[in-house]
C-alpha cells in the first residue's frame, strides 16, 4: 500500500525535478545581454505609441468571468449526460433530471442576479456623473438618437 504513494511521490520529485533542471540549464545557456530596444513594449515590430499601462474597461474582465461560469457548466453536465441513459436502464433517470435541473437553475438564479444588476449592460449610467443620463439603461440610450450639432 505505501509503495503505491511512494511512487506517486517519486513522480512528483522527478517532475519537479525536471522543471527546476530545465529552468537552471536555460538560465545557464541563454544570453543575457540588456539593450534600450530590447527593454521597450513589443507591439507587432512597429514602434509603440504611447504607454504601455493603461486601464481596461472592467466590464470585459465581468463578461468573460460571466463566459468562463457558462462555459465550466457545461464541463460539470456533460458526464452525467454521458451516462444518462445508463442511469435510465438503472432505475435512476429522475436522479440525473432533478440533479441537471438543480445545477442548471442555480446558474440561472445567478444570471438573472447579474443580469438584474446591469452588469451586463454594456454602457451604464453612474451615480453623479454628469455625462450620462441617470436611471437609463443601455438599451433605452441606445435607442435614442444623439442631437446633432447646430455648428457643424
Amino acid at each position: 500500500m505505501l509503495t503505491a504513494y511512494a511512487m506517486v511521490g517519486v513522480f512528483f520529485i522527478v517532475a519537479i525535478g525536471f522543471v527546476v533542471g530545465a529552468l537552471l540549464l536555460g538560465r545557464l545557456i541563454r544570453p543575457n545581454r540588456m539593450y534600450p530596444e530590447k527593454l521597450q513594449t513589443y507591439e507587432c515590430g512597429e514602434e509603440p505609441v504611447g504607454p504601455a499601462w493603461f486601464n481596461f474597461n472592467p466590464r470585459f474582465y465581468i463578461v468573460a468571468l460571466i463566459y468562463i461560469v457558462f462555459d465550466v457548466e457545461i464541463a460539470f453536465i456533460y458526464p452525467v449526460a454521458r451516462v444518462f441513459r445508463s442511469w435510465v436502464n438503472q432505475g435512476l433517470g429522475w436522479f440525473a433530471f432533478v440533479e441537471i435541473f438543480s445545477f442548471i437553475a442555480v446558474l440561472l438564479v445567478g444570471l438573472a442576479y447579474v443580469w438584474l444588476k446591469g452588469d451586463l449592460d454594456w454602457i451604464r449610467a453612474i451615480k453623479g456623473d454628469p455625462r450620462g443620463a441617470q436611471g437609463v439603461s443601455a438599451r433605452a440610450r441606445a435607442a435614442a438618437p444623439a442631437p446633432m450639432d447646430e455648428a457643424a
